[in-house]
């Protein structure tokens, strides 16, 4: 672990292909002690899925109010309720209570202290390293996803929760049973670990990967959401995974749409007329 008294003397100065050597020298001269916390991890995921749920979470409650918004409504007859959206929290926050931070607790006694090191990893170690830690995911939970819905037991007392609605929502992202959770989360720590990738790296991932989460699960086909800016059809996005709640038997990939493809699992939504407002 690096000592704080030791930082001035250890901080590299900024070099040309590491533009956030100076992001990164601030993080270890003013929050070594956060960042370098297990739980620091978890915080940034519940974080952002709470921010980044509350404009849609808003959106669905205006509804027809904000028709610029509401025309693109995947499902316009299927509204998330207040108790809905209040039962997907409470569910959220009794997992990551019961049982992320136990785990979280148990993990300091078991594995290693990470050590931070000391350079910014380059924006093409970002890019590249970040890439392959959501291809690594996406491929681990296609498998396991796509398990769960063909075996009946597993399905029932795991995966069933998070298809507790038929229309998704935002706060719906992270209605899931325990061991779902548990089983993403071992994934999302592990796999940049395995990869060897830099703890800003991570970072950078675990905020973006809960982006287009919750952007899965919205339920409304945005044209400027991240599946319509990528091009070739090589995400996903809310319209494929609001056809996997509804047809539970495709999309069984989080984020890319390449497994589905090859597969066949790839159902698409059928496609809205968007020129008239609801």
């Amino acid at each position: 672990m690096v000592n704080i008294s030791e930082l001035p003397l250890l901080l590299q100065p900024h070099q040309g292909d590491r533009v956030l050597q100076p992001l990164w020298n601030y993080l270890l001269v003013r929050h070594l002690p956060l960042i370098s916390s297990p739980f620091f991890p978890v915080l940034i995921a519940s974080s952002c899925y709470f921010i980044f749920s509350i404009p849609f979470a808003a959106l669905d409650l205006l509804g027809e109010k904000v028709p610029l918004f509401y025309q693109y409504k995947i499902q316009p007859g299927r509204r998330p309720t207040v108790g809905m959206m209040v039962k997907s929290l409470m569910t959220a926050l009794y997992n990551h209570i019961f049982f992320v931070l136990p785990s979280v607790i148990i993990s300091m006694f078991i594995l290693p202290t990470p050590i931070l090191p000391q350079d910014a990893p380059t924006l093409y170690e970002v890019f590249i390293d970040g890439l392959a830690i959501l291809l690594l995911f996406d491929t681990q939970y296609y498998i396991w996803h796509f398990l769960h819905h063909k075996h009946p037991q597993l399905y029932r007392w795991i995966h069933s929760v998070h298809h507790e609605y038929i229309a998704p929502f935002s706060w719906s992202t992270e209605h899931l049973s325990p061991s779902e959770l548990i089983t993403v989360g071992l994934w999302s720590n592990q796999d940049p670990i395995l990869l060897k990738c830099h703890p800003l790296t991570a970072w950078f991932v675990t905020v973006f990967s809960i982006w287009m989460s919750v952007e899965d699960h919205i339920g409304y086909d945005l044209p400027w959401s991240l599946n319509h800016l990528v091009p070739f059809g090589l995400l996903g996005g809310a319209p494929a995974h609001d056809m996997h709640h509804q047809k539970p038997s495709s999309n069984f990939a989080p984020f890319f749409s390449h497994w589905d493809i090859i597969f066949g699992t790839a159902v698409a939504l059928k496609k809205k007329d968007y020129t008239k407002v609801l």
